[in-house]
């Protein structure tokens, strides 16, 4: 099937560069090699100009590092460019990782380059990296949206009041976006192109655990033996999730201790998986209902993609006064100064020493897995709010404590999922103190599902954590 036109944007409107070396792709956000619509573009591209492709990856670790990453952020990640950089060699894709960021190391490299190609991600510090590459890079520069079902723009030009708002903007155009990537041939095998171009100071990915302990990183909070990067590991859970736990999706999702989650969040954070390729495999499911698929769907499309919308167009996503919506902050500031029952330092709340004992499970789970089920992840949330001095450092150490721990953290779910917590994409309720009219949990909502066996869950899974 052809790269859907809607997907692609021309940044550099020039023709390809005469006598280039090859053609560049900066696998920057879609880190993955199967259905990756930015690749297939560029192995398009390199038959057309008859060169082999070079695909390239800039790799930021010290006091230049992605901020608020830490080693176990980086272990996924580099686990995930092992796994790429076996499957490019398998198509006759040269692959380079370089220190530095992808902007210097994607400028850098287009120099010998017939065009570029870009894949998309919609965080300020992404929109930095292209905004520079497509005011420094000479060549041509092609810009393909691979992590979304349906392109930001073509799904909404505006920011979206709530789910409600989005919903039926992009259930009415997202069946033209769900359609099969095949791979292309690579007509121009680049085996020795980095060699015979002279190109240096390439990282090997090939062992992630060695490349992990030479790089300059935060190791306080380490990597996690739950998860493992990369798409075939993404792959062989998706596919025993759609064997063993899909069927009953739809009751079963809210409930902690069903097992009824995928846990495709941090592999789709990362660029692992296409959603485009799971919605698709939802859909073919031979387990599971009508109920089970809409509920699914509705996760991975329209709330994911409602987190895209936010981040884009909102400037400053990650900061109180604006991300959270000025009703909210009203009724929030209006109740500052109520009197908190108990108030808890973020040390205290990061080690989990709370008088709320399943509050505490889950901050465990969250601490030394690096997840924590959605159900959990709003009480979690709304709690923090209700323990703190104030909104605003509600809001900044639940941001802290997400991105810190949680593989998935600095994602646009993550900081749209903290706004909502103080009313993003919601509506007024009843009246409390501390919340205002902002949605309140209480510790009634725990008993939806079963604590204890959620809890007999998390202590499995740390055990197995420390062996």
């Amino acid at each position: 099937m052809a790269i859907q036109p809607a997907r692609i944007r021309v940044l550099n409107d020039v023709p390809p560069r005469d006598g280039a070396d090859a053609v560049l792709y900066l696998m920057q956000q879609s880190m993955r090699v199967p259905f990756n619509p930015a690749l297939e573009l560029a192995v398009e591209e390199a038959n057309r100009l008859k060169l082999p492709l070079l695909v390239c990856f800039g790799l930021l670790d010290g006091a230049n590092g992605f901020p608020e990453a830490n080693a176990r952020h980086y272990a996924f990640l580099l686990q995930g460019l092992a796994d790429a950089a076996a499957a490019l060699e398998t198509r006759g894709v040269a692959f380079l990782v370089r220190r530095g960021t992808p902007a210097e190391v994607a400028i850098d490299l287009s120099e010998r380059a017939a065009l570029l190609v870009l894949d998309r991600g919609y965080l300020a510090i992404q929109k930095e990296w292209y905004g520079a590459i497509e005011r420094k890079a000479k060549c041509r520069i092609v810009q393909v949206e691979g992590d979304v079902v349906v392109p930001v723009e073509t799904a909404s030009t505006k920011h979206e009041y709530a789910a409600r708002t989005l919903r039926p903007k992009l259930q009415k155009i997202w069946d033209d976006f769900l359609e099969p990537l095949e791979p292309r041939k690579v007509e121009n095998p680049a085996g020795g192109l980095i060699k015979r171009l002279k190109l240096k100071d390439g990282l090997d990915v090939s062992d992630p655990d060695r490349l992990l302990s030479e790089l300059t990183l935060d190791t306080t909070v380490g990597p996690v033996k739950r998860f493992r990067g990369g798409y075939t590991e993404a792959a062989g859970r998706l596919e025993s999730f759609l064997q063993d736990a899909f069927a009953g999706y739809g009751a079963g999702r809210n409930r902690p201790e069903a097992g009824a989650a995928s846990h495709m969040s941090p592999y789709l954070h990362f660029g692992h998986i296409s959603p485009v390729e799971i919605a698709l495999a939802i859909r073919a499911a031979e387990d599971g209902d009508r109920d089970d698929r809409s509920a699914y769907l509705e996760e991975l499309i329209v709330r994911r993609e409602l987190a895209m919308n936010h981040v884009f167009h909102t400037q400053g996503y990650d900061d109180y006064a604006r991300a959270v919506p000025e009703w909210a902050r009203k009724t929030l500031a209006e109740h500052a100064e109520d009197e908190r029952p108990t108030l808890y330092s973020e040390e205290e709340l990061a080690e989990g020493k709370t008088r709320d004992h399943y509050w505490n499970v889950a901050m465990r789970e969250m601490r030394e897995t690096g997840y924590m089920h959605n159900q959990l992840r709003m009480y979690w949330g709304k709690k923090i709010l209700e323990w703190s001095p104030s909104p605003e450092e509600a809001f900044a150490r639940t941001l802290r404590l997400n991105n810190r721990y949680f593989l998935d953290g600095r994602d646009a779910n993550s900081f749209t999922n903290v706004a909502w917590i103080f009313g993003l994409h919601d509506r007024p309720w009843q009246t409390r103190k501390i919340f205002g009219s902002v949605r309140y949990q209480s510790e009634n909502s725990l008993r939806k599902f079963d604590a204890k066996a959620y809890e007999r869950a998390v202590t499995r899974l740390c055990e197995a954590e420390g062996d």
